[in-house]
């Protein structure tokens, strides 16, 4: 996820952010229908309109990220996008316990993140966003994850976002013109800006997403919720490890205060889920196995 950051950012500067978004969401989709192959079932009813409103929700997450990050600091947009997976988690608890934990994942990514609230309001509203459709990416992944083919799904819905999201890849960046028109897309005429776009989506979006259905089918939305703190954690230790990065004593408490809330909320389970029956064929017992 964090080497996808890296390639996002680098293509900053050839496009507008929402382009960049939409050309992870196109090389995701890609890579997903090739290699799971949605039946006819997948195309349509209620499985159809479920798969793509997680696919919406999920792409106009990574469209408020971008613009978010294009604008603030990473640290300040990092931990205002985190209050959503925090509220999910708070909203799911049912105990004492889950509401410590939550308020330590909250006290460790703030931590972490070294928020400075300086920036521009666009960008803390685009922040802000990315917060709301993390929410809904968590709520909609789990009906997903729920439904028992969500590896399929997840290539249908990505499918319909980045038809719907296409003329995002109309708008300009930074060192083309502003305006929205066809012109914009000239960068795409490059091989290596596809080729970091097909790779981003694999990085970014096909790996964690799909990784993050094999977790949803098995603990509850508000354990997958705190865990998700872990992120922060995980890109401070690959800074030190990677970068020779060695965090301040505030990132210190900050990882500390998140690996106690994971521990403590993980102790209870969540409902089980149920394990619905999975047809033979490409998406089947092998796929369930997965899940």
């Amino acid at each position: 996820m964090y080497v996808g950051a890296a390639l996002a950012v680098g293509l900053f500067d050839r496009l507008a952010p929402s382009a960049v978004a939409e050309l992870r969401l196109v090389g995701a989709a890609l890579v997903l229908l090739a290699w799971r192959r949605p039946g006819r079932d997948a195309w349509r009813g209620v499985r159809l309109l479920r798969a793509g409103a997680f696919g919406l929700a999920t792409a106009l997450m990574n469209v408020a990220y971008y613009e978010a990050i294009a604008r603030l600091p990473l640290g300040t947009a990092v931990a205002i996008e985190f209050t959503g997976p925090v509220l999910v988690a708070a909203v799911a608890s049912r105990r004492f316990r889950d509401v410590g934990a939550v308020g330590l994942a909250a006290a460790g990514v703030l931590l972490i993140a070294d928020v400075r609230w300086s920036g521009s309001p666009a960008g803390v509203l685009w922040a802000l966003g990315a917060a709301a459709m993390w929410a809904a990416y968590i709520l909609l992944g789990k009906r997903v994850a729920r439904a028992g083919s969500g590896i399929d799904d997840l290539a249908t819905g990505f499918t319909v976002a980045a038809v719907v999201l296409l003329p995002l890849l109309l708008t300009g960046g930074a060192e083309a013109t502003t305006a929205f028109g066809l012109a914009n897309l000239a960068p795409l005429a490059d091989p290596v800006v596809l080729g970091l776009s097909v790779g981003l989506g694999v990085l970014s979006s096909v790996v964690p997403y799909v990784l993050d259905q094999v977790v949803l089918r098995r603990v509850g939305q508000a354990r997958f919720a705190v865990l998700l703190a872990l992120l922060p954690a995980t890109a401070t230790l690959v800074g030190l490890v990677v970068l020779g990065q060695l965090p301040g004593a505030l990132e210190g408490v900050g990882i500390a205060l998140v690996v106690a809330a994971v521990a403590l909320r993980s102790r209870d389970g969540d409902e089980p889920v149920p394990g619905p029956a999975v047809p033979a064929g490409p998406a089947g017992p092998a796929a369930a196995e997965r899940r």
